[in-house]
């Protein structure tokens, strides 16, 4: 008798066939979520997520993974849903998932079976729902998931090049949910359950809707006629966006002062004839359990609900996304850092929201069920390592504050930046049963961590595998504060106290940093002082990140405009693939293959002084061709001098 082999899963998997409906006894199911990304059933992968949310909830749910896209065929597997398909690109945005910051196409999608390209659309959301409208006319289509969330508004796509519109007329969707999207999602499920109609839910935290000629009128001249205090904000609009630079700067920046769902208002954007509203953001989820609260979305249930942490089993092929975080531990969302760059503040928000310690707990002896569990956690962290529990020491002052960041300039005095909680949780975690290694690769904030000796001396003695990720992302001061970053002395602080407290541990450990090229306000000039800086430390980055503008992000708006939108004076950019490169090969000066663009760069900031032999040069020169033959015969072929070895990057 052939023993079956195949892996036994606790829970039943989301259907997603008409014979998985027929196994459950259904006969319809209440909504279908359709995603760019492989069906991998565990938190990390957000589309299953809201899924199982759902389900916990008690309606019946559908996920249709990666359909054919040619056709609406693929999308009436599970027959016409009751109540609303929800339409999500996936975990990434599907351009910034394909295309390179020099716009060529990645070698691997990491969110596929096999790493295999091709298996979803550019603008995936776009394409998702338009097919969705062929399948079945009348059923309401719903929009989130990261690509939709930024791109909500009239938003600059680095890609095409062009400011685009708000992704909800080009899907020609019903609603749009932005943000985190376990509260908004569960009020429309619930309501039309109910019997509304899907032009009745005006009103949803979390969500945009669509505005026509009329209303858009009467909210522009006289907005308290459609909302009850009368204060939406006025957005500049997308024609306006479009052809005017200090528009979209004036844009971004107001629209950046009401993402703080304590005092948000709502936005409202013309697009032609019609307009978008966008109501203020949703409320963060509840700590922990949500203990006394009868309307709780606690961050706990999230993490409680049945997942089978594997991919569905018809898959044959690995899923390395999956294989990157299936031993991992998410302890918290936001971040309220606020770094330019970075689109999770737009998307997660500010508000840290965590688990509580008996909910992570339980998780790890979940984990301990897997049979390739070899007592080893991976990641113990979230966006960021270390703001588990932090938060602002007045509600009040939170809810009222309009800051863009609470770490710069400096660190806010009413910020919590106890490191306790934090501490107790690793320990506790690293004492479970069946756990022999707890390491931590989420990116530490360091300027939160040099506040408190006890985290850092925890970190060094017990969570680190001989490399810990940090990231300064560069040198300069003014580059710096156009990231909304600390400034190096505060990185260089840490790094004296993390190799004090691993000597005291008696380990030899290393900070790895990480390192941004061509982002807005940085010149050639300022990636020499990088490099010099790399040299003087003995560091060889070997990843490095070539800045994208992602769609949202004020970083993104500096890079098209060539104004900070904070203060609406001019940015330095570099924007042609070109200047780019030279930048990046600045950062990689001791690679061989890097040399010839680094000696373009150095000539262009008027520093060809550092192409020599000395102890002082950045680069060699230029030897004639007939002695570089031989000198390579006699190197062998091999690379050069490696420094501190590199893991794939961990970006907050």
């Amino acid at each position: 008798m052939i023993q079956d082999r195949r892996p036994r899963h606790e829970h039943p998997f989301l259907p997603m066939t008409r014979a998985d409906l027929d196994a459950r006894g259904w006969d319809a199911v209440d909504i279908v979520i359709v995603s760019g990304d492989a069906y991998v059933d565990h938190p990390a992968f957000g589309p299953v997520l809201i899924a199982r949310f759902l389900e916990g909830r008690g309606f019946r749910v559908g996920l249709i993974a990666q359909p054919d896209w040619q056709g609406p065929e693929a999308f009436m597997a599970l027959g016409r849903p009751r109540l609303f398909f929800g339409v999500a690109a996936g975990n990434l945005d599907s351009m910034l998932n394909r295309l390179t910051a020099q716009k060529k196409n990645r070698s691997a999608d990491q969110y596929s079976p096999g790493g295999e390209t091709g298996l979803r659309p550019d603008r995936a959301t776009i394409v998702y729902a338009q097919r969705c409208r062929e399948a079945y006319k009348d059923v309401p289509i719903v929009l989130g998931g990261i690509e939709a969330s930024l791109r909500r508004i009239a938003h600059y796509d680095y890609w095409s090049d062009k400011v685009r519109r708000s992704i909800l007329l080009d899907a020609k969707a019903d609603l749009l949910i932005f943000g985190m999207g376990e509260r908004p999602v569960w009020e429309v499920a619930r309501r039309l359950k109910a019997g509304e109609p899907i032009e009745a839910l005006r009103d949803i935290r979390g969500t945009a809707r669509l505005v026509g000629r009329d209303e858009l009128a009467g909210l522009e001249a006289d907005p308290s006629r459609y909302v009850p205090d009368g204060k939406p904000v006025i957005l500049p609009s997308y024609e306006q966006v479009s052809t005017d630079l200090e528009a979209y700067a004036r844009m971004s920046r107001l629209f950046q002062h009401e993402t703080n769902p304590g005092n948000a208002r709502p936005l409202v954007q013309r697009h032609g004839d019609r307009g978008v509203y966008f109501n203020p953001p949703a409320f963060p989820l509840d700590d922990g359990d949500g203990a006394g609260r009868a309307d709780a979305v606690p961050m706990d249930e999230l993490y409680d609900l049945p997942f089978n942490r594997a991919p569905h089993p018809r898959y044959t092929a690995p899923i390395p996304a999956f294989e990157t975080v299936k031993h991992s531990v998410v302890l918290m969302r936001g971040c309220f850092g606020g770094c330019t760059f970075c689109s999770i503040t737009e998307h997660e928000g500010r508000v840290i929201q965590s688990r509580s310690a008996e909910s992570v707990l339980r998780e790890v002896r979940a984990l301990r069920r897997m049979g390739d569990f070899r007592g080893t956690i991976t990641d113990l962290g979230g966006p960021t390592a270390n703001m588990y529990k932090m938060k602002c020491k007045s509600p009040q002052f939170e809810s009222a504050c309009r800051r863009l960041s609470c770490v710069h300039p400096g660190v806010c005095e009413n910020l919590n930046t106890d490191h306790g909680p934090l501490v107790d949780v690793m320990q506790q975690v690293r004492e479970s049963e069946g756990v022999k290694h707890v390491f931590i690769a989420s990116g530490v904030r360091y300027d939160l961590a040099e506040l408190d000796p006890t985290y850092v001396a925890e970190l060094a003695r017990h969570h680190v595998g001989g490399q810990l990720s940090v990231a300064p992302e560069h040198v300069s001061p003014r580059v710096l504060d156009k990231m909304k970053k600390p400034g190096i002395a505060a990185y260089e602080r840490f790094t004296e106290m993390f190799s004090c407290a691993s000597k005291e541990a008696g380990k030899e450990q290393y900070e790895i940093p990480y390192f941004i090229s061509g982002h807005p306000g940085c010149t050639l000039e300022d990636m020499v002082d990088l490099a010099l800086w790399l040299k003087a430390q003995g560091y060889r980055p070997r990843q490095v990140q070539d800045f994208i503008p992602t769609p949202m992000s004020v970083a993104s708006a500096m890079y098209y405009t060539g104004l900070d939108p904070l203060t609406m004076k001019p940015v330095p950019v570099a924007r042609g693939l070109r200047e780019k490169k030279l930048q990046k090969a600045l950062l990689l000066y001791w690679n061989e293959e890097q040399w010839p663009l680094a000696r373009e760069a150095l000539r262009l900031a008027g520093r060809a002084d550092l192409i020599g032999q000395g102890p002082e040069a950045l680069v060699p020169p230029e030897r004639p061709a007939a002695a570089a033959a031989p000198a390579a015969r006699r190197a062998g072929g091999r690379p050069p001098a490696r420094g501190r070895p590199q893991p794939p990057p961990r970006r907050r």
